[in-house]
């Protein structure tokens, strides 16, 4: 396979309802997906993620626009591109009737594993989740995190050329949370790419190689986490409490992001002692800390990942 595993050009989505004005989900996304490479979509409940991911998992048709996945067209070739991905939807379950065991198993013998092979990936793929010790308890049994779990160790256990992991960690424990993105790397090194969706910051920068910042349908920029941080223009971030309608008077120290009733300043270590003092004169409340992609995504969107769409 040549082409790159995944590659859209000004794609969209647009629903249409009777007696009502038409929702654009898509509004012209361009992307791009390297070989061996871990790509996020960050963005807030309702920017276009999930749309995008079912799009290019053959899911769900364009309005307009193209994408491919290793050169085929995923709308007008499906079954070309489908043997190629495998997919962790959002909120997705295991069939309640099968055990852990049995929902990877049968997964793998679906897409044509032979049976030797299907039982050696399964119990590997159980044991990186952490779900060896329930893996012959009926699903309607499991928590809403083993059950998550457990849908990623069905894709995992694929090994397939392009990943698609929709929110993949929705409902886990911080440790569960690490076991998936350990596993998710350990799958990049032997040579699957992956395009995964969420609103976590910080499984955003732990796992993407690159990541794109999308809002309202539409890419507002794209970097690694490192280079999006750098835009903030400074490594300290003070949080002012009960600041939020002072920017003006803190804008000479750098960047300033009212979230809230707080007031962010973006500043340099070399300032930080100054903007203090006033803060203290003020009779502000003042934290500080390292710049994160949070202020980044800030910066970018103009409003929390956290808040609702109006």
């Amino acid at each position: 396979m040549s082409h790159e595993p995944l590659r859209s050009h000004d794609l969209r989505k647009v629903y249409h309802s009777r007696g009502a004005p038409a929702t654009t989900a898509l509004a012209g996304v361009s992307l791009d997906v390297h070989r061996g490479e871990r790509v996020a979509l960050l963005g807030r409940n309702g920017a276009g993620k999930t749309t995008f991911l079912r799009i290019a998992s053959t899911l769900l048709r364009p309005s307009s626009g193209t994408i491919e996945i290793f050169g085929f067209d995923a709308d007008s070739e499906p079954d070309k591109a489908r043997p190629l991905i495998a997919v962790v939807p959002q909120e997705g379950k295991p069939f309640f009737h099968l055990t852990p065991r049995e929902q990877v198993y049968t997964y793998l013998r679906a897409r044509g594993f032979p049976r030797e092979t299907a039982l050696a990936r399964t119990g590997e793929a159980l044991e990186k989740m952490g779900l060896s010790d329930i893996q012959d308890r009926l699903s309607i049994t499991l928590s809403g995190g083993q059950r998550q779990r457990t849908m990623v160790a069905t894709v995992i256990a694929t090994e397939a050329p392009l990943l698609f992991l929709d929110e993949p960690t929705i409902g886990m424990d911080p440790f569960a949370r690490r076991a998936v993105w350990q596993a998710l790397r350990d799958l990049t090194a032997k040579g699957s790419t992956m395009l995964l969706t969420t609103h976590y910051l910080d499984e955003a920068e732990a796992l993407s190689d690159r990541l794109y910042i999308i809002d309202r349908g539409r890419v507002l920029v794209q970097g690694t986490a490192e280079e999006l941080k750098r835009t903030v223009g400074g490594t300290l971030k003070v949080t002012l409490g009960g600041a939020a309608g002072r920017a003006e008077a803190f804008r000479s120290f750098g960047e300033c992001v009212v979230d809230g009733g707080a007031l962010t300043v973006i500043v340099s270590p070399d300032r930080i002692g100054e903007l203090m003092a006033i803060a203290v004169r003020e009779k502000l409340t003042a934290t500080v800390g390292p710049v994160t992609l949070e202020e980044a995504f800030l910066r970018f969107v103009g409003r929390s990942i956290h808040e609702d769409e109006e």
